[in-house]
């Protein structure tokens, strides 16, 4: 049984008139690969665009660790525009005069999809740490349910950057069948130990704070903001390139004219990172960040095809456009083009872009012109192919 439920999200709505979106409540058990079930258990997802009589014109688009399903418009909690608001929209290169968009919130998050915030209906409490440990092959098995029900037999498009980005090779893998074309962008077929190393720091952190409680934070009604935050700051570096910061902040000084020689925010990359830290916490449940990011970590396509990346891809038919940046270092250009290179051997048509930008990993969030032209291109050409006016 399937039912439409009101999205719940952790904290009450800051921006009025803001959209929460739509969430469906499945009570069939989500089999999920570390051996446990769970249900029921609710998809929250936002929509953009028509779909169309036939059903044809769906992109999906899959949201990286700290994002969600609001990716364009007004975000309901910040009140800010949405992640992807530079991509998304009418007249954009995912144009939505054109095309249906679809971002579900992933399982295991925290805006409305079922979490380690949500009641556990065994005990009537959050479930914390009693939350089963869930992959993204888990996520991808929640949202083709989600599909199922909406009527999306066969996706136009499925794309997404970074952790988006391993979805969306994960979608092509497992549903071949489903998935017309892909575009997975600034990612990986697996993390790299100094992936892991960092994600691992962020976990420490969270962990470390007095408030954490074992994870039982929500019932003693405090949160861990300072582990989050520090979390977040760690993993915002990894997000930017040397040069980035380079240009934004170089060693100015924040607010004063000489140095403090105490330990308060001296430089404006301080402040910037303290900013960053805060508000992700005020809008982040710290449970999820450790199960998402745990799920980043054991992410690895080619471990169940012989270790052979080009193995999984084997029956893949989608096209695929994958793109990288080469300030990143956080999912480099060659992790990039060895997805590439698998799917060549494997048989699939394939594009590949190396875009020269100096904003790190956060450019395929931002204003690249390029990353627009090449997205604008590929999808109308797909759309074209699959006779969409």
């Amino acid at each position: 049984m399937v039912r439409a439920v009101e999205p719940h999200f952790p904290r009450a709505l800051r921006a009025p008139g803001a959209p929460r979106g739509f969430a469906l409540e499945f009570e069939e058990p989500l089999p999920l690969a570390c051996g446990r079930n769970l249900s029921p258990f609710t998809i929250a997802y936002q929509t953009y665009g028509e779909l169309n009589r036939a059903r044809s014109n769906a992109v999906l688009v899959c949201h990286a660790l700290s994002g969600d399903q609001f990716v364009a418009g007004k975000h309901p909690m910040t009140g800010r525009t949405g992640w992807w608001e530079a991509m998304i929209g009418s007249g954009k290169p995912i144009d939505t005069e054109r095309y249906f968009v679809l971002c579900p919130n992933v399982i295991g998050g925290c805006m409305g999809s079922t979490g380690p915030a949500d009641t556990n209906p065994a005990t009537g409490k959050p479930y914390a740490l009693n939350f089963p440990v869930v992959t993204i092959a888990d996520m991808m098995r929640a949202e083709a349910l989600l599909l199922d029900v909406l009527g999306i037999e066969k996706l136009l498009c499925v794309t997404g950057g970074s952790m988006g980005g391993m979805q969306v090779l994960q979608w092509a893998a497992a549903y071949p069948d489903r998935v017309a074309s892909a575009m997975p962008i600034a990612t990986a077929a697996r993390h790299t130990a100094q992936n892991i190393a960092l994600h691992e720091i962020g976990r420490q952190a969270i962990m470390a704070d007095g408030n954490w409680r074992g994870g039982r934070y929500l019932e003693k009604n405090v949160r861990p903001e300072r582990g989050l935050a520090i979390a977040r700051m760690v993993g915002h570096i990894s997000y930017l390139s040397e040069e980035a910061l380079a240009r934004k902040f170089g060693r100015s000084l924040q607010h004063r004219n000489a140095l403090s020689f105490a330990f308060e925010p001296d430089f404006q990359v301080e402040s910037y990172l303290h900013h960053q830290g805060t508000t992700f916490a005020e809008r982040f449940d710290a449970n999820s960040y450790l199960y998402i990011t745990r799920a980043m970590d054991y992410f690895d396509l080619a471990a169940d095809h012989g270790g052979d990346l080009k193995n999984a891809f084997r029956k893949v038919t989608a096209r695929f456009l994958v793109v990288s940046f080469t300030s990143d270092w956080l999912f480099p250009t060659s992790e990039n083009r060895a997805i590439a290179e698998a799917l060549r051997e494997a048989g699939a048509k394939v594009e590949f872009h190396e875009i020269v930008s100096h904003r790190g990993h956060d450019a395929f969030l931002l204003d690249e012109p390029q990353l627009f032209s090449q997205v604008r291109n590929f999808l109308g050409s797909v759309a074209a192919q699959q006779g969409i006016a």
